[in-house]
C-alpha cells in the first residue's frame, strides 16, 4: 500500500501529531505506526476486515497491506453467510510475507474491492499499489489537500469513498476523523470542536448535516472544502450547504470503483451549479477521457456512447463475477458501461446502458429524467424507470418523494417545462412513501416497478 512509507515519514517528523480520530479515540502518527507494526506477526497474506469503524480497524488495515499483503474490506452489515462466502473466496496463501511495515512492489495487489452485482455475492476486483498512489497524487492536486487540513468522513470505512479518504490523508500527512457510526449530532460536534476543515461525504449526508446544522445554529464557517460523490448534487442540498458552510469550495466528481476518478468540478464559494443538468466536470488530473461506441471508435462531440478512460488509476480486473460487461477494454480504453457525452470538454453522464428506457423507438436515460424531476420545486427525490407498455414498448414513469406538503402531477409537468425534452417526460407519476430500496440499501428501479405492478401502497399514482 502506498501510504506506509509516508506513514513512517510522518511518524518520524511529527510523532505526536494527530493522525486518526474515530469518535473519542485518537491515534498519533507514531502510535499508528507502532500499533500496525505490532500486528504484523498475526497478519496473514490476505486479511478480511468486516467490522465497524474504530481505531483498531485503522491499525489492522495498515498492517493488512504491508509488504505484499492484501486486504479485503467487507461491509459488516452484510448477512453473515455472505461475509463467510466472500471470505472463503478471497483468502489464499503465498510463500513470502514481508516482515516490515513498508510498501510492497507497486505492481502487486493490495486491495480486493467488492462491488454489487446481479447475484447474491458481490463482484470482486483487485487494485495494485501503484493505482492508488497515482490516484492519491491526482486527488491531492485536484482537491488541494494539505497537511493543515483536518478531514471528516462520517460514513463507514467499509465504503470505498471513506476508505479512500482515510488512505489519502495517511499518504498526505493530514489528520483524518470519522465516527464510530453515522450520527448527525456527533458529526456536528466534531465540526464544532475538532477544527474540521474538510468534509468527504455523499450528497444525502451533506443535506442532513447542512439542514440540521442551519436549524441548530452549528458553526461550519471553518470548513474550507466539501467533497461529494455517489450521486449528483441537487439544488436543495447545494443551497443548504452554501448557507451552512459559506466559505467552502464544493467539489463533486464522477468515478467508478473499477476506474477510480474520471471527472470532477470545483465550485468556489457562491459559484452557481447547474443542479438539474447532467454535466459532471472536466477530466480528472491524469485521466484521458473519450466517448466510444461499442467498436471502440470515438463518437462526435455531443453524441452519447461509452464513457471510457485511460489512466494509471484503473483496477486490475475481477477475481470473480465478471460478466464481460462490468469492466471492458476497448482498444486500450476502459469502460464500466456508463453512458454519456462530451460537450465543450465537459463530461455529461446519462447512466448505465442497462437502465436505458426505449419508448416508441427513442432512447431515454432515467438519470437525466431524475435530475430534471428532482429540480422541480416541491420535490425532494425522484426515481425514473421504464414500465411495460403495449403501444410504446416502454413508457417513462417517475416516483417522487415530496420535499414538503403535497405535490401534484400538474405541478410536476409544469415544472419540467424547459428542463427536459417533452418526449422524455414521464407519462405517469407516483407519490412515494419512501424510496424503493434493495436489501443492501441501494435505490432500485426494479423495486419501484415491482411496487407499481403489485399495487404496493408505498407507490400511489398521481392523477
Amino acid at each position: 500500500m502506498p501510504f506506509l512509507d509516508k506513514l513512517q515519514l510522518w511518524a518520524e517528523e511529527r510523532p505526536h501529531d494527530t493522525a486518526v480520530v474515530v469518535g473519542s479515540s485518537r491515534l498519533t502518527w507514531a502510535g499508528l505506526r507502532d500499533a500496525a507494526a505490532g500486528l504484523l506477526g498475526d497478519t496473514t497474506a490476505t486479511t478480511v476486515l468486516a467490522e465497524p469503524n474504530s481505531v483498531r480497524f485503522v491499525e489492522r488495515y495498515a498492517a493488512a497491506v504491508a509488504g505484499e499483503r492484501r486486504c479485503a474490506v467487507l461491509d459488516p452489515e452484510w448477512p453473515l453467510p455472505m461475509i463467510e462466502e466472500v471470505s472463503s473466496r478471497v483468502v489464499w496463501t503465498t510463500t513470502t510475507i514481508d516482515a516490515g511495515l513498508v510498501d510492497g512492489n507497486p505492481s502487486s495487489t493490495f486491495l480486493i474491492g467488492l462491488t454489487s452485482g446481479t447475484t447474491s455475492v458481490p463482484k470482486a476486483f483487485t487494485r495494485s499499489r501503484r493505482s492508488w498512489q497515482v490516484s492519491f497524487e491526482a486527488s491531492i492536486e485536484f482537491f488541494g489537500l494539505t497537511q493543515d487540513d483536518c478531514t471528516l468522513a462520517p460514513g463507514p470505512l467499509s465504503a470505498s469513498l471513506n476508505l479512500y479518504a482515510l488512505s489519502e490523508c495517511l499518504y498526505a500527512g493530514a489528520a483524518f476523523h470519522t465516527l464510530e457510526s453515522f450520527d448527525v449530532g456527533d458529526a456536528h460536534a466534531a465540526i464544532s470542536h475538532d477544527g474540521i476543515t474538510r468534509l468527504v461525504l455523499a450528497p444525502t449526508a451533506l443535506r442532513l448535516l447542512s439542514e440540521r446544522g442551519l436549524a441548530g445554529d452549528v458553526d461550519a464557517s471553518g470548513i474550507r472544502s466539501i467533497i461529494c460523490a455517489g450521486s449528483k448534487l441537487d439544488a436543495r442540498t447545494l443551497e443548504a450547504a452554501r448557507r451552512w458552510a459559506p466559505h467552502a469550495a464544493i467539489y463533486e466528481y464522477y468515478g467508478a470503483s473499477e476506474l477510480s476518478f474520471v471527472s470532477g468540478t470545483r465550485l468556489a464559494a457562491g459559484e452557481p451549479l447547474d443542479a438539474g443538468g447532467t454535466g459532471i466536470g472536466l477530466p480528472f488530473p491524469g485521466v484521458d477521457l473519450s466517448i466510444l461506441d461499442d467498436t471502440g471508435r470515438p463518437v462526435p462531440d455531443g453524441e452519447h456512447g461509452n464513457i471510457s478512460v485511460r489512466s494509471g488509476m484503473v483496477s486490475n480486473g475481477y477475481l470473480w463475477g465478471d460478466d464481460g460487461q462490468a469492466l471492458r477494454c476497448l482498444d486500450g480504453w476502459y469502460t464500466v458501461g456508463d453512458q454519456g457525452f462530451l460537450e465543450n470538454g465537459t463530461l455529461h453522464i446519462l447512466g448505465r446502458r442497462s437502465d436505458m428506457i426505449i419508448t416508441s423507438g427513442k432512447n431515454v436515460y432515467p438519470h437525466e429524467v431524475e435530475l430534471a424531476v428532482a429540480s422541480v420545486p416541491g420535490v425532494d427525490v425522484a426515481i425514473a424507470a421504464g414500465a411495460p407498455d403495449d403501444i410504446r414498448g416502454q413508457k417513462v414513469i417517475a416516483g417522487v418523494v415530496p420535499a414538503y406538503g403535497a405535490v401534484t402531477a400538474t405541478q410536476l409537468r409544469t415544472g419540467l417545462d424547459g428542463l427536459l425534452a417533452r418526449d422524455k417526460w414521464p407519462l405517469q407519476y407516483y407519490l412515494l412513501a419512501e424510496l424503493p430500496m434493495t436489501d443492501r440499501g441501494k435505490v432500485s428501479r426494479k423495486v419501484l416497478l415491482d411496487w407499481i405492478k403489485n399495487h404496493d401502497p408505498r407507490a400511489q399514482p398521481l392523477g
